[in-house]
């Protein structure tokens, strides 16, 4: 019987690398059953003992962008937040793009008065329908392996009180719930508080039935560098100018202009970006 390699994972630990775990990924993305049974038996077969979990991914999207570059593109959408960076505030204005593609009302980086200080917070939502009122914490990191931790989570908490804690004699207090988000995931003790205490998170994979991950696909939204027919530098020329989303490229065509790119290209771009945004949705998992 083969012995299967042990790989380190992106925050540093090891784990014994599981193929049938990477077909499951591969499916979900889209791919077809023989193309992901054949990525994950080429991989298995060259993986050496220590091999990253970043360098399988790597392998994994080259081999499955040959097949089909949409479902390249969502098998990335991970990275692809990675990639917004190295700021917070392109991934500040693609959470508020997702949620204005949910019906919510959002303003950027808006100043609430508190019982005792001012508070910038990241966003301000509102949602007419069920007259709600938000306010977010946005956390985002470039590492993979980076999680948002338990002194986050306080920090969050303590700023949504004095929010929460204005006196209603002097101002009406602005918000019914607070929301802490991070583009990567939570380490354990913060879930634990925040379950607790009541703090609301949205991360990668967490909640599992409602994560980041999970409205990005039910909602058809994706960050614009997720097309793999970009380069990097083109992705952030396309950031600095306001386009933040697959979906705007295809609303406003126009958009690509910026890059002065031949009309092959630009129709290879438009041909991916529609592909990704009607593809399948699927039940996502966090792996």
């Amino acid at each position: 019987m083969t012995t299967l390699p042990i790989i380190t994972k992106a925050d540093g630990t090891t784990e014994v690398f599981d193929p049938a775990r990477l077909v499951i990924s591969l499916k979900r993305a889209g791919a077809g059953a023989h193309a992901a049974e054949h990525i994950a038996e080429t991989i298995t077969s060259s993986i050496a003992p220590g091999t990253s979990s970043r360098e399988i991914y790597t392998r994994a999207f080259a081999l499955l962008r040959r097949e089909a570059r949409p479902v390249a593109a969502r098998y990335a959408l991970r990275r692809a937040l990675l990639e917004l960076g190295p700021t917070g505030h392109p991934f500040e204005d693609f959470i508020s793009h997702l949620l204005r593609a949910e019906g919510w009302e959002v303003e950027t980086r808006k100043l609430i008065k508190g019982k005792c200080v001012t508070h910038e917070v990241d966003f301000y939502a509102s949602h007419p329908e069920q007259n709600t009122f938000i306010a977010a914490e946005l956390k985002y990191h470039n590492d993979p392996g980076y999680k948002t931790d338990l002194k986050v989570a306080l920090y969050v908490k303590s700023r949504f009180d004095d929010i929460f804690n204005c006196d209603p004699a002097v101002r009406a207090c602005p918000i019914d719930r607070g929301l802490l988000v991070t583009n990567t995931k939570f380490t354990s003790e913060a879930i634990a508080y925040a379950e607790c205490a009541g703090v609301e998170l949205l991360g990668w994979g967490y909640p599992a039935d409602d994560s980041l991950a999970a409205r990005m696909h039910r909602m058809k939204v994706y960050p614009i560098t997720a097309l793999t027919g970009l380069s990097r530098a083109e992705k952030r020329l396309l950031i600095e100018h306001d386009t933040i989303a697959v979906d705007e490229v295809i609303r406003e065509r126009r958009r690509l202009d910026i890059l002065h790119l031949p009309s092959d290209r630009v129709g290879e771009l438009l041909a991916e970006a529609e592909g990704l945004l009607t593809l399948p949705a699927y039940a996502t998992v966090s792996v």
